[in-house]
């Protein structure tokens, strides 16, 4: 891939800072208090503080990963950092919506997060359908079993959550009857059109 010129890089990647700190005086006469404790006597750990003018980089910029895929970036940044993360490539519809947001919407925008989120909420309901060609498909954890085998009630007495607990396994479970009989109407609906 190749490098952006100087004038793109970000000063968080350069080794050297371009622009210079401003001056001890410039701080004093700026900020109140400042520099107070300059004085190596008025700082009790001060053998043990070593002060490093240079930062030990062997590099001017980094060298940069490269892309395995097109990366979705933010529209504020010229490119991705330099090291990314590659473990979860964008795929499906999530991939999509992922893209869209970082493509359209800005990082300060609402928008941008809502889609992102909703991108993985689509992303579990996609994996849980692959999760169906598979020979060990995911299967509801409601804990409606452990509830009454493993003393599950008589656990929850005095917890601040109690008030919910009859509802939980509704919560959990209820998408996956809802699924499953959305699945038996359009079964239905489609053995009727046939006949």
């Amino acid at each position: 891939m190749n490098q952006a010129g100087r004038g793109d890089i970000p000063s968080a990647y350069v080794r050297d800072k371009r622009t210079p700190p401003p001056s001890s005086d410039e701080l004093r006469a700026r900020i109140p208090g400042w520099g107070v404790d300059l004085n190596p006597t008025d700082r009790p750990a001060y053998p043990k503080l070593q002060h490093r003018t240079d930062t030990g980089a062997h590099w001017d910029f980094p060298e940069r990963q490269p892309e395995e895929w097109p990366r979705e970036r933010s529209v504020e940044h010229a490119f991705v950092t330099p090291v990314f993360g590659t473990a979860q490539p964008p795929r499906g519809l999530s991939g999509v919506i992922r893209r869209y947001s970082y493509a359209r919407f800005s990082e300060g925008r609402l928008a941008h997060w809502l889609l992102l989120v909703a991108a993985d909420r689509v992303d579990a309901a996609e994996h849980r359908l692959r999760s169906f060609a598979s020979t060990r498909p995911d299967v509801p954890a409601t804990g409606l079993r452990s509830e009454f085998t493993r003393g599950g009630l008589r656990s929850r007495r005095g917890r601040s959550d109690a008030r919910h607990h009859l509802v939980d396994p509704l919560v959990v479970a209820g998408p996956w009857v809802a699924a499953a009989g959305a699945a038996l109407v359009g079964l239905r609906t489609l053995a009727r059109g046939r006949r």
